[in-house]
């Protein structure tokens, strides 16, 4: 159909929003409240546009034949630039000096605005009590961006709104800490904040003062997804590899040792991968449910404690690290376990969460994101994109392709399908590209034979789907569950933006680093076969189990 768009006659597809219509005709329409992937909501009113003479939301109005659309009259302008001012009265004033981080003062600084008229609501306390995720509600501006990412993606309503008309907020449920929801820590609120009300508990003051300490000996290791995002801080693009210049980061830091999560990842599929024979044999329990994402296993500890006896008893890969560390690493180097701290570096905010179970000691003292990190890289005024290449050091830090793609859906369930084929035939796969799980797909599922058995295998990503996926899963040997859409890749601790387009080129480059390994499964990874036969003992054994596997609870808070 055809509409006048500013003057312009315009052809254009039924069922499309004028938002989408102006975006495909290169007219900038400024949003706040609107998400790619979700449905708009016109809460926030700053895309409102003149409709033959009537100011309408662009994001949720659908184009009907022969509309009159003007997206910059000074009637548009106006109320538009009094919707910015009546939110930045509830956000910190101060804010749009600083447009480097909040969408919502780049708008303001766009727009010229340069006072806000009006006054603020009643302050209100900062909820800075959780381990992983903390909240300011001073610089909400009731966007809803954040309860849509944790109702429609995750399935969860931690927060939401609260009250009517001008007392209308956004809180957790009763208005608890939310640490004291059943939040399952994954931050993909966080991704969807424009005014960072919403936020990851910080830790690099704690792991600068133990850099500074020259009695402690501290260690760094980065997650399979950290070499595929972090260059996105420094403007590097979407997708590129930076592994060498973020190993040199890391030690031009002070870090004493530099090591690589991905060994943690192979020695976790060696593990699970014999979990997993081992219960195909006895039929007992199954299916089995990995268990690397700390938002999945909330998930189940707080919503599905009938899944819980069907969760892997491994421990998720940088916990593995964390423990070789600090035994079988300190042991070697003669250094007290006490002495050394361990810092992970995480595209996942559960994960600091995970730190600190009970149940899993303190064998990762600290977690800093992907975000965390740069900012530390940039508090030290390192000139990341100029470094040299560096390897990560040893004993820790050779790794495989399968490790790799952990960073991915379906990355942890391609890689434990590599050694438990060939784990249990004893025969070599043909092909170790298993693409029934690639891709983006909500559920992805399949199956393979292993000594006469049909083990059928599922994968899932985002707490949504993997709810669908539930409701058929004994229909499975196998199941692979992240709680984050595009699973590790898409982390809430990952730089911001995150979207889909982002997130593709990430996986690509996860897939690239896998092929271009001569090492592409697990069990082949020449340091933990000597740790086995040095330190650990058989696969699944007495010695292993203890350190390297665990057990989970029904959890009420």
């Amino acid at each position: 159909m055809q509409i006048t768009l500013n003057g312009n006659k315009v052809e254009c597809e039924k069922g499309k929003t004028i938002l989408e219509i102006a975006q495909d005709n290169d007219i900038r329409i400024p949003t706040l409240c609107w998400q790619e992937d979700f449905h708009p909501e016109a809460r926030c009113r700053i895309c409102l546009v003149e409709v033959n003479g009537k100011l309408m939301p662009s994001c949720s109005t659908k184009i009907q034949k022969d509309m009159q659309i003007e997206t910059e009259t000074e009637k548009v302008k106006k109320t538009r630039r009094m919707n910015l001012e009546l939110m930045m009265a509830d956000h910190l004033k101060s804010c749009f000096i600083d447009t480097s981080n909040h969408e919502l003062c780049r708008i303001v600084a766009e727009e010229g605005i340069k006072n806000i008229r009006f006054e603020p609501k009643k302050q209100h306390g900062k909820d800075t009590s959780g381990r992983a995720v903390v909240r300011d509600p001073n610089k909400c501006i009731s966007c809803g961006r954040c309860v849509q990412a944790c109702r429609d993606t995750q399935n969860i309503t931690a927060i939401d709104f609260a009250y009517r008309g001008h007392k209308s907020k956004v809180t957790p449920y009763f208005e608890k800490d939310l640490h004291k929801t059943y939040c399952i820590k994954c931050g993909q609120c966080i991704l969807s904040c424009p005014v960072e009300a919403i936020v990851e508990q910080d830790h690099t003051e704690q792991v600068i003062k133990h850099l500074a300490d020259p009695k402690k000996h501290v260690v760094v290791q980065t997650a399979p997804a950290i070499r595929a995002s972090l260059g996105e801080e420094f403007g590097n693009k979407p997708g590129t590899l930076v592994k060498g210049r973020m190993v040199a980061a890391a030690k031009a830091l002070g870090f004493d040792r530099v090591f690589d999560t991905n060994l943690g990842a192979d020695l976790t599929i060696i593990e699970e991968a014999n979990e997993l024979i081992d219960r195909v044999k006895n039929n007992s329990p199954l299916p089995m449910f990995t268990s690397c994402c700390p938002g999945w296993i909330k998930y189940v500890e707080h919503f599905r404690h009938d899944l819980i006896p069907h969760l892997s008893t491994c421990k998720s890969p940088h916990e593995m690290l964390g423990v070789l560390v600090k035994t079988y690493y300190a042991e070697k180097q003669g250094i007290n376990p006490e002495d050394i701290i361990v810092v992970s570096i995480m595209p996942c905010t559960a994960k600091k969460f995970e730190s600190a179970r009970e149940e899993l000691g303190n064998d990762v003292d600290y977690v800093l994101t992907t975000r965390e990190f740069a900012k530390l890289i940039k508090l030290k005024n390192i000139d990341f994109n100029q470094l040299d290449e560096q390897d990560f050091d040893d004993p820790l830090g050779i790794s495989t392709g399968a490790a790799a793609l952990f960073g991915a859906t379906g990355g942890v369930m391609e890689a434990a399908l590599r050694t438990a084929y060939e784990t249990a035939t004893g025969k070599s796969l043909a092909k170790l590209e298993f693409d029934q799980v690639r891709g983006t797909e909500a559920i992805k599922n399949g199956s393979i034979h292993i000594n006469n058995i049909e083990v059928k295998f599922g994968v899932a990503h985002g707490m949504m789907n993997a709810c669908e996926l539930l409701e058929s899963y004994k229909d499975y040997h196998f199941i692979e569950i992240m709680a984050c859409p595009g699973g590790c890749i898409g982390g809430g601790g990952q730089p911001i933006p995150t979207t889909w387009e982002i997130k593709k080129k990430r996986i690509e480059a996860i897939y690239n680093e896998d092929a271009g390994l001569s090492l592409r499964k697990s069990h082949e990874n020449p340091v933990l076969k000597k740790i086995y036969e040095e330190f650990l003992g058989d696969i699944g054994g007495t010695k292993a189990h203890k350190l390297l596997h665990t057990g989970y609870v029904e959890r009420e808070l």
